[in-house]
């Protein structure tokens, strides 16, 4: 039976696709990320007491945010979409 209420899913829902655009909107890497490079970054930079981050959830996050036009994915890689980087240009994105 699952315990956790729809709002701390939301919560952690939330949490991980902030954390995914911010790393995919990063200046020190290539604009391309694999699933399984986002998975690695989220697991370090996500607080400890969060879930451990695996590939299956990390692209369940990714379809949402494609599906709300926040960015682009084949089968394997993902990348910011060109209006989630000029929203980060005009200084709308910040942590």
């Amino acid at each position: 039976m699952d315990r956790e209420s729809k709002g701390s899913r939301a919560t952690a829902h939330a949490e991980l696709e902030r954390a995914i655009v911010l790393q995919l909107l990063r200046d020190d890497h290539e604009r391309m990320w694999s699933h399984a490079q986002l998975a690695i970054e989220l697991e370090s930079e996500l607080e400890s007491d969060q879930a451990e981050v695996g590939r299956q959830t990390v692209r369940e996050a990714l379809r949402r945010l494609e599906r709300e036009g926040v960015l682009g994915m084949t089968e394997h890689q993902a990348w910011a979409s060109n209006a989630a980087r000029r929203l980060d240009e005009l200084g709308l994105i910040a942590v």
